[in-house]
């Protein structure tokens, strides 16, 4: 009896030592990765198949004291609205984020890293905020800090002055499966907790909405390199990473920055978009990675910035169309329409006229596909692009990525364009759904999701929803494809064509609106 109490309390002594020096040993959170981090927290907890069973239950309970409410105020003088509560300009209606002035207070989601207070969101549910409060699960009331924020990926990283929250648990978004179940977790409609449930409906999803902002215009000779080439001027060039999971679990207004999460109860996405007619649910959210998330939120920590790596070449994704134009066979991949100079690109030995087919072993079928997996590496990562030359030989080329500052490239100015403008519309687009194309019998499209009063689409009444299917006679596609077009009318007018709640129609105006 005696020989069993000192064997007891000898492997008591020993366990207290082990926890006592881990303890002394164990690294500062700041130092981890917030994966590392996650890891350590996390490592006694088993790990089941993400696909889960269809009962939600512990899913549910495990991520929503997490989840936490945002709410903004603004200053009555601010020009442009970073207001969550139309979640990121509804795709296709509910007011839209250029608005002539901003909301005294608006709201969104938010959720739990560490328990020492580090929040991620969307970069739209903090931009231009004057006052960020954030209400805990526990009913609290704590103001934030922005620690970081990138306009490039909608993400953004607050901070609250706490101890011992609850985190949410990261998954994998690589393992992501079409089909899969998910349920999405935050505050729509300034209600409390809310948990819907749906299915990845596809990954890799472009939706144009952070490029819209970022658009300038271009001259009417560089539209036509554009039309012939493919080639994206650099003043329409934009650097923004739209590679989302696409669901059909329901998202409304406030949602924005809240989880999606698998049935597992790990995050795999940070919800940030809709497309609807009505802005509220109908159609399908949009969530950001949260593989990419990863990589952004640790330099927001780190840095309170983004280091982002660039590979050096300007593109256009391939299709039926666009390999027509470019006399191509292929109708898959990325055909490079420019390589920069001094970049890793042209160090490794990438060439105009060659074909993006793979990133790291990966297949790259569009845009997205390239960018996410970029997105996530730094300047001085090393990445191999599988490359289709013209010739029909295939090659490996293993690419340095350069930073902002490490490619020394000054961008060209570009000569003003003379003609109508986007804002001088005084409307925003979005690209067309496949089934409005459909119903109306058309290949080409955008949608107008915003018209400013005062302006020349308020002017001649064309209302939001409408169609827009060519602007001087040229097919459109995107907002880019519309601020393309504008510069390249003639005769002194501009021509846009659509299909209205009236039927089809087509209005000139003078080329040099003052309005």
């Amino acid at each position: 009896m005696k020989r069993i109490g000192l064997i007891v309390l000898a492997a008591f002594i020993g366990g207290a030592a082990a926890i006592g020096g881990y303890k002394l040993l164990e690294p500062k959170n700041s130092d981890l990765s917030f994966a590392d981090e996650q890891n350590v927290r996390f490592a006694s907890n088993p790990k089941i198949s993400s696909a889960g069973a269809v009962d939600f239950v512990e899913a549910a309970a495990s991520v929503s004291p997490a989840v936490v409410h945002i709410r903004t105020s603004y200053s009555g003088g601010s020009q442009k609205s970073a207001s969550p509560t139309d979640l990121f300009e509804d795709f296709f209606g509910g007011g839209g984020r250029r608005s002539q002035r901003a909301p005294r207070a608006a709201s969104g989601s938010g959720v739990i890293l560490t328990p020492d207070g580090y929040i991620v969101t969307n970069n739209h549910v903090v931009d231009n905020a004057d006052k960020i409060e954030v209400v805990l699960s526990d009913r609290r009331k704590v103001s934030a800090t922005v620690i970081g924020k990138d306009p490039n990926t909608d993400l953004a990283l607050i901070k609250v002055d706490a101890t011992n929250l609850p985190v949410v648990r990261m998954g994998n978004s690589d393992n992501v499966q079409i089909g899969e179940w998910v349920l999405a977790v935050g505050f729509p409609l300034d209600l409390q907790t809310t948990v819907t449930a749906g299915i990845v409906s596809a990954k890799a999803r472009s939706i144009g909405i952070l490029a819209r902002d970022q658009q300038q215009e271009v001259t009417p000779e560089e539209y036509e390199e554009y039309q012939r080439t493919g080639k994206v001027p650099a003043g329409a060039a934009s650097n923004s990473i739209e590679s989302y999971i696409q669901t059909d679990a329901a998202i409304n207004p406030g949602n924005s920055g809240g989880a999606l999460i698998n049935a597992n109860g790990e995050l795999i996405g940070i919800n940030a978009a809709i497309a609807s007619q009505t802005g509220m649910n109908v159609g399908y959210g949009f969530a950001i990675p949260v593989n990419l998330a990863k990589k952004i939120l640790d330099d927001f920590r780190k840095y309170g910035a983004v280091k982002r790596g660039y590979v050096g070449v300007t593109f256009t994704a391939l299709d039926a169309d666009n390999s027509e134009r470019l006399k191509v066979k292929d109708i898959s991949g990325l055909y490079v329409t420019g390589v920069v100079p001094k970049s890793g690109a042209e160090a490794a030995g990438i060439q105009q006229g060659d074909i993006i087919k793979k990133v790291d072993g990966a297949i790259i079928y569009d845009s997205p596909d390239l960018q996410e997996k970029i997105g996530r590496l730094s300047p001085g990562d090393k990445v191999q692009l599988t490359v289709l030359r013209a010739s029909g030989d295939t090659r490996n080329f293993n690419v340095t990525l350069k930073g902002d500052d490490m490619l020394n490239v000054s961008k060209p100015v570009l000569a003003k364009a003379t003609g109508a403008s986007i804002d001088k519309l005084g409307a925003s687009f979005a690209p067309a759904p496949a089934q409005l194309k459909t119903k109306y019998g058309v290949k080409t499209g955008v949608v107008v999701t915003g018209v400013q009063p005062g302006k020349l689409f308020d002017y001649y009444e064309i209302p939001k929803g409408t169609l827009i299917t060519s602007v001087n006679g040229k097919p459109i596609s995107t907002a880019k494809d519309v601020e393309l077009a504008l510069p390249s009318s003639k005769n002194g007018t501009a021509s846009i064509s659509g299909i209205g709640p009236e039927g089809k129609f087509t209005f000139t105006f003078p080329k040099n609106i003052d309005n």
